[in-house]
């Protein structure tokens, strides 16, 4: 069953626990607007992590928090502007194409994220970040998780961010990366085993709404992938250790039917950015209000 729009699961025991703030960011594409929002109201209800943990669009989103939490969202609604999204997936059909051609694996090439994260990301090293900060991907060779704590930045951000047939797979030293939403969707997992007492989970909004059987031949694929997803997430919320209270931040918006996601298609489509955060914005600082 769907997450319901603002749900918190909390166990507190014990007395008073010193609190770890871990914000978790979740995978999704274009999607991941709606997380710009989520810390939009994060940073005015003044919530600041401790710790930041994220895969695939949320390592990208996350990593700026990590940077510099006092200008990530600045930082981020400028990159998440509709030029600079198109920059990174706008390229001609014919230029798509031609990469397919002389790849053979993948529609466009990871330079363009590679530039934005240069120009606008000022810490180069993990090290160098003023939060903590990890970031996951799918490694090839051992198809097991692989989380990045360490080193250089951009190639761990890009590794998370390497969806596959749409971006190249990622080296780094001698593994090969594919995106992290293929070993984790949300890892909320990661953030209890790092030691945090209070997590805000930021999503893209898809665990809001139920799944339904798929009617249309496309959609086989897409319903067991998203199935994959969110299997992960799910079973680690429903195992959540006492002593945890734990934030699944709203995404805003119409409430959706059970369904398909077409969304996750319509990858390039920028139409819906600046919506999709200012929904989130304003669902979740009512959510925050209400509970803060």
């Amino acid at each position: 069953m769907g997450v319901s729009r603002g749900e918190v699961a909390v166990r507190v025991r014990g007395g008073q626990v010193k609190a770890r703030v871990a914000f978790v960011l979740g995978g999704g594409g274009v999607l991941g607007a709606h997380e710009v929002g989520m810390l939009r109201a994060l940073e005015e209800a003044g919530v600041r992590p401790d710790l930041v943990v994220g895969t695939s669009i949320g390592a990208l989103n996350g990593v700026f928090v990590a940077a510099d939490p006092d200008t990530a969202v600045e930082r981020l609604t400028r990159m998440w502007s509709d030029d600079s999204v198109r920059d990174v997936l706008g390229a001609h059909v014919w230029a798509r194409l031609w990469t397919l051609a002389r790849s053979g694996t993948h529609l466009h090439s990871n330079e363009p994220l590679r530039r934005t994260l240069d120009e606008l990301l000022k810490a180069p090293r993990f090290e160098e970040l003023a939060v903590p900060f990890q970031c996951v991907a799918a490694c090839i060779e051992t198809a097991m998780a692989h989380w990045f704590s360490g080193g250089p930045i951009i190639p761990a951000v890009l590794a998370s961010c390497a969806a596959p047939g749409l971006l190249p797979p990622v080296r780094v030293a001698d593994r090969h990366y594919f995106d992290g939403g293929l070993v984790h969707s949300i890892p909320v997992g990661r953030a209890v085993a790092l030691g945090a007492t209070t997590i805000y989970v930021l999503h893209v909004g898809r665990i809001e709404r139920d799944l339904a059987p798929p009617r249309r031949p496309w959609e086989v694929g897409m319903v067991a992938f998203e199935i994959a997803r969110r299997h992960r997430f799910f079973e680690e919320m429903a195992a959540l250790p006492d002593g945890l209270t734990v934030h699944v931040l709203p995404a805003g918006g119409r409430p959706r039917k059970a369904g398909v996601d077409l969304a996750q298609m319509r990858y390039r489509s920028t139409s819906g950015i600046a919506a999709h955060i200012e929904g989130a914005y304003r669902a979740s600082l009512r959510y925050l209000d209400e509970r803060t």
